[in-house]
């Protein structure tokens, strides 16, 4: 999709400072950081949200790399949060599947 900054980054025409990249996924810096560590792995084929009908394996392989990415980061060890915003409620400001590996401090407790 032309108009989303996600697949603008994955295609290269915004620049991002990139973790990880396969044929399938790309983990690159938050731009606003929350922690020490933010993170994002976004699927490089498009999906809006986890709302949308996802192949169960593509998600499989999403999460997969989430330890994988906390231990390039440094933080597989003492521990990171991960979250997958879905609408706009949940307040998800880009409307490109993705999740966020924060970390590297302590994290205040979220309401659940």
């Amino acid at each position: 999709m032309s108009d989303c900054i996600f697949c603008q980054i994955i295609a290269g025409d915004i620049p991002s400072t990139k973790v990880y990249e396969d044929d399938e996924f790309l983990a690159f810096e938050d731009v606003s950081p929350e922690a020490p560590v933010h993170t994002l792995i976004v699927p490089k084929k498009h999906y809006h949200s986890l709302n949308d009908d996802i192949p169960a394996d593509v998600l499989g392989r999403l999460y997969k790399l989430v330890p994988y990415v906390a231990e390039l980061k440094g933080v597989h060890d003492s521990g990171y949060r991960t979250v997958a915003n879905t609408g706009d409620d949940a307040n998800q400001t880009v409307h490109h599947l993705h999740v966020h590996i924060i970390g590297g401090k302590q994290l205040s407790e979220h309401s659940s």
